[in-house]
């Protein structure tokens, strides 16, 4: 399908917000796929831009075990086939993470189908409407910087401080940061803040 420059000029920045969204979550993505210029991302699909061409597979830094896959449905309304024709995918080449970018807000129906799925297949979906991700947030001043601790890294912070890490500061699953990195609940993350009196003011949050 050929689209227009606008739709084009959208889903070039979408795709570009994905993979600085993958490597900060530690996936292996190279300097070339996040700066494709728009005239070679252009070229790249000839004219012919479908979203379901866009999917896109990675590994771990650390552990080329631990993949991900993103999809990009091309429905405006995505359906319960369509999810199960991921997870069925994904399962068949024993990866269990995977991100949905979508058009629209998913109906109460494919709520449903993905958290059914997600249950029965052992797969963690994530799900992204393509207007979060015109931006990346992080890349906002406002946004300090933002690290998720290692289970060791956690253990350690804790011992040094004598707490429990409900008694830290708390940082809700749903926030537009935690979602960007993909925190789940119990983790801890490090937020790195510039100041003017001491150059850098380190807080830890809880993530619930």
């Amino acid at each position: 399908m050929v689209v227009s420059e606008e739709e084009l000029n959208r889903l070039f920045r979408v795709r570009r917000t994905v993979m600085q969204m993958l490597r900060d979550r530690g996936y292996l993505v190279t300097d070339l796929e996040i700066n494709i210029s728009k005239n070679d991302f252009r070229l790249q699909f000839s004219g012919n831009v479908r979203r379901r061409d866009f999917v896109i597979n990675k590994a771990k830094k650390q552990d080329s075990s631990d993949q991900i896959y993103v999809f990009f449905p091309e429905e405006s309304k995505v359906t319960s086939e369509t999810i199960r024709t991921y997870a069925n995918r994904t399962k068949s080449e024993n990866v269990f993470r995977a991100i949905l970018v979508v058009r629209q807000k998913l109906t109460f129906f494919a709520q449903k189908s993905i958290a059914e799925i997600s249950s029965n297949f052992h797969l963690e979906f994530e799900v992204f409407q393509e207007s979060e991700l015109l931006v990346n947030i992080t890349d906002n001043a406002l946004v300090p910087k933002h690290k998720v601790l290692t289970d060791s890294e956690k253990k350690t912070l804790l011992e040094k401080y004598t707490v429990k890490e409900t008694q830290l500061p708390r940082m809700q699953v749903t926030d537009p940061v935690a979602r960007y990195f993909g925190m789940k609940r119990g983790q801890v993350v490090r937020i790195s803040r510039n100041s003017e009196t001491s150059g850098k003011y380190i807080t830890y949050r809880y993530v619930a």
